[in-house]
């Protein structure tokens, strides 16, 4: 639990840095709702990602299989756009924008994902 915590924390602080690095993608309030508004985007991209997505994916598997994937990839910047309308204060200004910003989050959360390996899941060395 403490580990999904930390993970969420440095997620938020991850979009907080694409918001600085790409200037289509901002957070619109100020002290501590920046942090907030940070939180939130990161929990509705979760919930997206884990009900959304692979309902999409499970009834477009045709056209999935057709584009080589691209279309799961589609669905993500599409994803990250929508959080971009649904959460206030939180903007994504177009298409190229919303692929940026994906491409430049996943890649942020995978370093911390790397980094940071859940202990209940690492399994120990055997001693030979």
């Amino acid at each position: 639990m403490k580990n999904l915590i930390i993970r969420w924390a440095l997620s938020a602080l991850a979009l907080s840095l694409v918001t600085m690095l790409d200037p289509g993608i901002k957070i619109t309030t100020h002290g501590f709702h920046t942090v907030a508004t940070a939180f939130l985007v990161v929990a509705v991209l979760a919930v997206a990602n884990s009900v959304i997505r692979p309902l999409v994916l499970f009834f477009a598997w045709p056209v999935n299989c057709l584009t080589f994937g691209l279309f799961g990839f589609a669905l993500n910047v599409s994803l990250f756009w929508l959080a971009g309308a649904l959460v206030p204060g939180f903007r994504v200004e177009g298409a190229l924008n919303a692929l940026i910003g994906f491409i430049a989050l996943g890649i942020l959360t995978g370093i911390i994902n790397f980094f940071l390996v859940d202990r209940s899941e690492a399994k120990p060395k055997k001693k030979r």
